[in-house]
């Protein structure tokens, strides 16, 4: 069996790490197969209420697999590559269940891109994040020219893309790239503490909470509002709505089950 990436399942969560040290788990096209069968796999088990993506060895990832994309002998071949890449990519932004990635080491290129289809990302002190392509005479095409200034000031962004240079961890955090900062060595555990909040709340709000900002960024405001009113009318059917209601009078965590 191949272990170009691993799944473990605890405490709630499902944890996939890139499993390709030697290659700095460069990423191609059986990663993402892996990926995306990892992802079917866990979409309907109750037990996984989040996800954390990480990566084996001394980095998150270097990127796309620039070995099998010198293998390639038309565009059509690096079209179809890049395609499978934006694909499993999108299907982890939009996935129903939240995810964290644990970075530390370096994320760049195609790294960056799947960090960027994360919902949250942790990062390592010192940890390096950029898209270098330019340096490579192309551009990101997983979604990172796209991704990017969603979550950056435009021009800090417009700057990472068209040089091709990184920043590290401590100036993402400031811009808010990064959701938070971890010492040397501990960066999986403090996402998985991340994730574990994540895991504790309901379901359906979770996955109705990513929809409507995800969606919602590409709508006019006055439309986005009546969106988010129709979500939240839809929520207060569910039983997770009135255990939450009844926790919160008892004083206690709720006990969400996703209906």
């Amino acid at each position: 069996m191949s272990t170009v990436l691993r799944v473990e399942l605890r405490d709630r969560l499902a944890v996939l790490t890139l499993d390709r040290p030697r290659q700095l788990n460069a990423i191609g096209s059986e990663t993402v197969e892996r990926l995306e069968q990892a992802l079917d796999d866990v979409r309907d088990n109750d037990d996984v209420r989040a996800l954390v993506v990480t990566g084996a060895g001394r980095a998150f990832s270097a990127g796309a697999d620039l070995g099998e994309i010198e293998s390639f002998t038309s565009p059509g071949q690096f079209r179809a590559f890049v395609g499978r890449l934006t694909e499993a990519f999108a299907l982890l932004d939009e996935y129903p269940k939240p995810s964290v990635a644990a970075i530390h080491g370096f994320a760049f290129g195609g790294g960056l891109e799947l960090a960027l289809a994360c919902d949250l990302r942790v990062v390592e002190r010192g940890a390096r994040l950029g898209l270098p392509e330019m340096k490579l005479g192309v551009l990101p095409g997983a979604g990172g020219t796209q991704r990017l200034p969603r979550l950056l000031p435009p021009a800090i962004a417009r700057q990472m893309i068209l040089t091709g240079e990184p920043i590290d961890a401590e100036r993402a955090h400031a811009l808010g790239l990064v959701n938070e900062l971890a010492e040397p060595g501990e960066v999986l555990s403090v996402a998985e503490k991340l994730a574990g909040t994540l895991a504790a709340g309901a379901p359906l709000a979770l996955a109705a909470g990513k929809r409507l900002i995800g969606h919602g960024l590409g709508m006019d405001l006055e439309a986005a509002i009546a969106y988010e009113r129709e979500t939240v009318s839809v929520l207060f059917s569910t039983e997770d709505r009135a255990e939450g209601l009844k926790a919160f009078r008892e004083r206690r965590p709720g006990d969400f089950r996703g209906v």
